[in-house]
């Protein structure tokens, strides 16, 4: 079993499925975590309990060899009695840890780090990104008072502080300098006397137009140094502010096109000044900035991560504004105006969305008879997509009378907007792929005749779904990729993290790679997830994902208590129950599972009841799995979700088959 170490942050292991090891106490873990110091190099018995304890009592050396042996059980609970440890070795006078190199986070951090160093600013961002995405917390979190622990804390702290920087270095030389300046803000305010992250938070407000805050930032690192550490600034600091005052031409000529720089710049400055043109010259009171703030959340919403978030947040705002002025044409307006492409088939926010639907049908019934068509349209589209996954009968209602106006008055983008909402009620039971492959299409060719990028990115990640789940892995590479191009060119970060996860599912589906690889390709996925802004996504998703891994290859069923399985507990707790024989619970789990919800995971979710079901001998179940997975028998189980999939629904039906024909 490979074992995976963590120190950037509270000291922990993971098993190759990424569960959480059970170490014990806090000695057991200081144990582990002085040897990892030690980096495979023999630490004598007597210095650890030296190290334990700060006057050690008289039985520590025994004590510490209990620490060790409960280790070894835990790092490789399947060895066999006396065979030797192959991770905790004994060595002369003491112990060693032999760990891989790539095992222990920090390791991967450093070599990350390293290798960042002889790449162009492109590849180097990436290993940066991956290498701090390793942090969990201040490294060795809970030993920041021992003294064996300093010297490494203080070295990996350090170096994080560089790779932090060494980032906001790349950036700014791809062009970048707007989305280096909150986080260099942030550091500087942390990292006071780091005098190169103010050079560079500096540089990053000249390049987007800001040159008076850059100055600003150079003074108060002035003021800052002399003040409290009675030192003047170093050169790079006053060659800086020098060459801003006189406009140095280097400035906009980092180690890329001067042209992206200063296109960045004017981009801000265009900002600024429509902007405050706009507050100038529109009342603060008029009902127009509700939609023209509608109009500008749209945009937010695809930027992923806070701005996902906040654009959500502010929505409701608007609508509920809306809602008070009286006017149900406005209010129909700012709520259909948010055309936001959705992709998953989950909510992120149940109450928030029933709270949209509840007040789209409100708006529907004020708004006057012989208003306008595309209104009405705008209105039943948001109402079938924000009742995904539910069992509503309400939304696939609304949705094809959405789709049928938008066809009707011939509007290209109306009519994207309620293919979405198709898209969203399409999952209400299983074998839809090729239904879901045709809005995808209809999307991606309707979204490039008429210049609807968003759109045409939300088709081709459909269609990905539908062909993965079809098994067909070259075709959905393709739609992938179109993906990928599109939203690097038109700055759409949240696709890659469909893309990724994607990838991680064609590794585990096509058995291309060790299931170790897939794994760590899913881990990956999953930290690309952090930050979205989806949580309706992200949480359970990755041990499902390890579990779909393990149950294609007939691996045991993970048993640790402590695993998050998120909202998908329901359907994974009977199977969890059966590993850790627990057989009267595990039945009893089964019969209270619901039916799985008209989501994406529809199949995937019933194919797990169906091997609980086998394995409890559910005869019930068991039929009521074979007639809901029937109409799926040419398709991957879960893979329409672009995520995960537990192999062909037809072994699954062969299975149901069999147990059924047994159980007569």
């Amino acid at each position: 079993m490979r074992v995976v170490f963590g120190v950037l942050g509270p000291v922990t292991a993971w098993d190759g499925a990424g569960h959480t090891i059970a170490l014990k106490g806090p000695r057991h873990r200081a144990v582990l975590a002085r040897l990892i110091v030690a980096r495979g190099h023999v630490v004598p018995v007597s210095r650890l309990a030296e190290d334990l304890w700060l006057d050690p009592p008289a039985g520590a050396v025994g004590a510490v060899r209990t620490f060790v042996a409960a280790l070894r059980r835990a790092l490789e609970p399947q060895r066999p009695p006396r065979a030797p440890a192959r991770l905790l070795v004994t060595e002369g006078p003491g112990y060693a840890l032999r760990a891989e190199p790539g095992a222990v986070d920090a390791w991967c951090f450093e070599d990350e780090v390293a290798a960042a160093a002889t790449l162009p600013p492109e590849d180097a961002l990436t290993r940066l990104d991956s290498g701090l995405g390793r942090w969990r917390g201040p490294a060795y979190a809970e030993f920041a008072d021992e003294f064996w622990a300093r010297t490494e804390r203080s070295r990996l702290a350090e170096l994080r502080l560089h790779a932090v920087e060494r980032r906001a270095g790349a950036r700014l030389a791809l062009g970048r300098a707007g989305q280096v300046v909150p986080d260099l803000d942030a550091h500087v305010t942390e990292h006071p006397w780091r005098e190169d992250a103010w050079r560079l938070l500096a540089l990053a407000l000249y390049r987007t137009g800001r040159q008076g805050d850059a100055l600003a930032v150079l003074r108060r690192a002035r003021t800052l140094l002399v003040e409290q550490l009675g030192v003047d600034p170093g050169p790079g600091l006053r060659r800086l502010e020098a060459d801003i005052l006189e406009h140095a031409g280097h400035l906009e000529t980092a180690s890329h096109p001067t042209s992206t720089d200063r296109a960045g710049a004017a981009a801000e400055r265009v900002w600024a000044r429509a902007t405050a043109a706009y507050d100038r010259t529109v009342a603060s009171g008029a009902r127009t900035r509700l939609e023209s703030a509608v109009g500008l959340l749209r945009h937010l919403a695809v930027t992923g991560g806070g701005g996902l978030e906040a654009a959500r947040e502010h929505r409701v705002a608007a609508i509920a504004a809306a809602g008070e002025l009286g006017d149900p044409e406005l209010t129909a307006r700012v709520i259909g105006a948010y055309d936001v492409p959705a992709i998953w088939t989950r909510s992120d926010d149940p109450r928030q969305a029933a709270w949209v639907v509840a007040a789209a049908e409100r708006t529907l019934t004020a708004l006057p008879s012989d208003g306008h068509p595309s209104a009405r349209a705008r209105l039943l589209a948001t109402i079938a997509l924000e009742s995904r996954g539910t069992r509503s009968a309400r939304g696939p209602e609304a949705a094809g009378q959405a789709e049928r106006i938008a066809r009707e008055l011939d509007d290209p983008t109306l009519l994207a907007f309620a293919l979405n909402g198709a898209f969203m009620q399409s999952c209400y039971r299983a074998g839809l792929a090729p239904h879901r492959d045709g809005i995808g299409a209809e999307l991606v060719a309707l979204s490039a005749r008429h210049g609807l990028t968003t759109f045409e990115v939300l088709g081709h990640l459909i269609r990905l779904q539908a062909r993965g789940a079809l098994g067909d892995f070259p075709g959905a590479d393709g739609h992938a990729s179109a993906a990928d191009r599109l939203a690097e060119r038109h700055e759409l970060p949240l696709v890659g993290v469909f893309t990724r996860w994607y990838r991680a599912l064609r590794l585990a589906a096509t058995g291309s790679a060790p299931d170790d690889e897939a794994e760590s390709a899913y881990r990956d996925a999953a930290a690309a997830l952090d930050g979205a802004g989806m949580p309706g996504l992200e949480r359970g998703l990755l041990p499902l994902a390890l579990l779909s891994v393990r149950l294609r290859r007939a691996c045991p069923t993970p048993v640790d208590e402590q695993i998050d399985w998120g909202p998908y507990a329901p359907w994974t707790r009977p199977l969890v129950l059966l590993a850790q024989d627990r057989r009267d619970e595990a039945a009893v789990a089964l019969r209270e599972a619901p039916d799985p919800p008209y989501d994406l995971l529809f199949e995937a979710l019933w194919c797990l009841l169906a091997q609980a079901a086998v394995g409890i001998g559910d005869r019930e179940t068991m039929e009521r799995a074979h007639r809901a997975l029937s109409p799926a028998a040419a398709e991957l189980a879960g893979a329409g979700s672009g995520l995960l999939t537990l192999g062909p629904v037809s072994r699954h039906l062969d299975d149901l088959t069999a147990a059924l024909r047994h159980a007569r």
